[in-house]
């Protein structure tokens, strides 16, 4: 299995680059949360990189790149380390690379998010499934994670699962 690191986005040209066409690997993803074409999105770096400065610019959130040993770029994570609602950390998005789909890329990089909060002594940790993407929630559901409410998201208000789970 693909041992991970994560390191915060710096906004380099290449990093910027390689992000979009993370984007383009998941045409679904981009359809289903409205976000970007799937078809433009590569036209579209400059929105995707005011998107990600926004983002990051967000109090308490950070955006992480994963990458392999060899540099490659494995995925992208948000993080939000105190929600203003209700205090918990979050994960804001987890995307792997299209290719990289079903290959434990995805458990391992959460794996890596657990151990982070369980070590600042976090008790458990939230996200929002976007209620379309039922091959998510199943991820999510399959490594532990629950339902416990549904509302809209605050940036785009699309119908969304929050789903949460303990850390203890």
């Amino acid at each position: 299995m693909v041992t991970p690191t994560l390191s915060p986005l710096t906004f380099a040209p290449r990093e910027i680059a390689e992000i979009v066409e993370l984007y383009a690997s998941n045409p679904g993803y981009c359809r289903d949360s409205g976000e970007y074409d799937p078809e433009l999105v590569r036209a579209e770096a400059d929105r995707v990189e005011a998107d990600l400065r926004e983002e990051a610019g967000t109090e308490s959130c950070e955006v992480l790149l994963a990458r392999d040993a060899r540099g490659t770029l494995l995925g992208l994570l948000s993080l939000l380390g105190r929600h203003p609602r209700d205090g918990r950390p979050w994960i804001g998005l987890l995307l792997v690379h299209g290719s990289l789909h079903r290959r434990g890329v995805g458990r391992r990089l959460v794996d890596l998010v657990e151990e982070r909060f369980r070590a600042e002594g976090r008790d458990g940790i939230r996200l929002a499934v976007l209620e379309n993407r039922p091959s998510s929630l199943a991820f999510w559901s399959s490594l532990g994670w629950q339902e416990i409410d549904r509302r809209p998201d605050v940036q785009h208000g699309r119908p969304c699962i929050v789903m949460h789970k303990d850390l203890v």
